[in-house]
């Protein structure tokens, strides 16, 4: 921070870093949703594979227990195919609550930033009147000093 620096610039400067630091969460959660995305669907393609397995050694025939191993393996992998949806779905709540956190900081910073504006605005508008003072205290010495010379004259 410098030493110019109001307390309209360190809020600022933290609400960018929360605005940043809540955009590293976003993300984090993002490439987490992708992963639970890509499992779920590995894990359903490995159950289709099984079941097509399943129905080729039905053709070929089988035996009543390997059926039912087939069959109980098949369940086991519904179970999982739930529990990774379910999985999913959460991860995609807390990719959507992330979000709107990152939301709520980008806007409290784009507020801080129109504050900020405003007071440069106003800055330079101060700015510009002091020197039109100046200027116009110079026209009016010299305009003076002219009269004043020709009223010497």
């Amino acid at each position: 921070m410098s030493r110019n620096s109001t307390p309209l610039d360190t809020l600022v400067e933290l609400a960018r870093d929360a605005r940043d630091q809540a955009g590293q969460n976003l993300a984090g959660e993002q490439r987490t949703s992708s992963q639970v995305s890509q499992q779920l669907e590995s894990l359903y393609y490995y159950r289709q594979e099984y079941a097509e397995k399943l129905n080729t050694a039905m053709r070929d025939g089988i035996d009543p227990a390997t059926m039912h191993n087939y069959q109980q393996f098949l369940a086991s992998l519904d179970d999982a195919l739930v529990r990774a949806r379910q999985a999913l779905a959460a991860q995609q709540e807390r990719v959507e609550k992330t979000r709107q956190q990152w939301q709520q900081q980008q806007q409290r910073l784009s507020s801080y930033d129109t504050l900020t504006e405003r007071r440069d605005a106003a800055r330079r508008r101060d700015e510009q009147r002091r020197e039109q003072n100046v200027s116009d205290d110079l026209v009016n010495n010299r305009l003076v000093r002219q009269r004043s010379s020709q009223g010497e004259h």
